[in-house]
Order: C-alpha cells, then sequence, then structure tokens
C-alpha cells in the first residue's frame, strides 16, 4: 500500500511540474517574436534609448522610469511595476492598459507570443548582460 501511495507522489508532483514548464515562456522563441519590437525597442549590452525605452532590466521596474527616455504623461502616471502579468495585459493591447501611451504597436495577440517574449525579456538585467 505503501508502494502505490508512494508511487501516486511521485506522479502528481511530476505532472505538476510539467504542467507548470508547460505554461513558462520560451526566451529562444520570445527572441524571435521580439522581431517585431525591435524598431523601437533596444535589449542587451549597449541597448540606447530609441523611439521606445530600452528594456534592460525591465522585471521590477516601474513603468515610465527609463532615464532619459521622454514617456507620456499617462505611461509615467500609470502606477505600474512591470511583473509578468502586467506585461502580459499591456503587450495584448496597449493603448487599452495605458490609455495614451505612445505607444502605437497594435499588440501581441497570441498568449504564448507574450509568455514567450516575456521570458526573452525578463532574461536580461539592468546592465543588459544575460542572467
Amino acid at each position: 500500500m505503501k508502494s502505490i501511495s508512494l508511487l501516486t507522489l511521485v506522479a502528481s508532483v511530476a505532472l505538476a511540474v510539467s504542467a507548470g514548464n508547460a505554461f513558462a515562456g520560451d526566451a529562444a522563441a520570445g527572441e524571435k517574436v521580439f522581431a517585431k519590437c525591435k524598431a523601437c525597442h533596444q535589449i542587451g549590452e549597449g541597448a540606447k534609448n530609441a523611439v521606445g525605452p530600452n528594456l534592460n532590466g525591465v522585471s521590477g521596474r516601474k513603468a515610465g522610469s527609463v532615464e532619459g527616455y521622454n514617456y507620456s504623461e499617462p505611461m509615467k502616471n500609470s502606477g505600474l511595476t512591470w511583473d509578468e502579468a502586467t506585461f502580459k495585459e499591456f503587450i495584448k493591447n496597449p493603448k487599452a492598459k495605458v490609455g495614451g501611451t505612445k505607444m502605437i504597436f497594435q499588440g501581441l495577440a497570441a498568449d504564448k507570443d507574450g509568455d514567450d517574449v516575456w521570458a526573452y525579456l525578463s532574461s536580461f538585467g539592468a546592465d543588459g548582460k544575460k542572467k
């Protein structure tokens, strides 16, 4: 009886781990999707502000706070802090999340694309180096 309980426990843990990984973003796929963002945003060592702010260290950063970038008032005053959930909601439809944002991108409709781009972005530290 103990061996059946142990097998059930092991199977449950394995299922939970695999289910968690199924929802995690894929940074390599996110890098490919990020090609849509490169017209305005830079990331990595040497990244600079361009049409949009650089995205180094975006995870945990307060929205509208990159030094040297001229944000819209709605973005500066949004009160957002970038985490996975906030980013995914924003990137799905930027103007719906922050009305008046200067960002003209229509958004990423596919949830998987948002997951993957977040995984890619959050793999960079504030210094632009991969974590």
